[in-house]
């Protein structure tokens, strides 16, 4: 069983590298972290067994790991936030104030 921090690491990797899985794999990991069915409910929509769901699961996570581990981007991110919050309260300098409300929006 994941822990909400797992779940919430799960979604913001699903939306940086959802473009890069497969319309099958986008399928388990909606309807199973996004719509929190459970296995059981997504083995039966699909006509596919529990197990074949758990499975299909695992591999997903294991895509978006591999894709994370090669690309380093969730994490990128997180340093560039790490960076912003120290620039915004260390600086009182309306440009630099302004500039990085520009990359918060680049970033989203």
């Amino acid at each position: 069983m994941e822990n909400i921090e797992e779940k919430i690491r799960y979604h913001k990797l699903y939306d940086i590298y959802k473009d890069l899985l497969t319309d099958k794999q986008k399928t388990y990991f909606e309807y199973y972290y996004l719509d929190d069915y459970s296995l059981s409910e997504i083995a039966d929509i699909l006509s596919v067994s529990r197990n074949a769901v758990f499975e299909q699961l695992k591999k997903v996570i294991e895509h978006l790991e591999h894709y994370e581990n090669a690309l380093k981007n969730y994490e990128k991110g997180l340093l560039l936030n790490e960076i912003i919050e120290k620039l915004r309260k260390n600086t009182t300098d309306d440009a630099i104030i302004s500039l990085l409300k520009e990359i918060e929006k680049i970033e989203g």
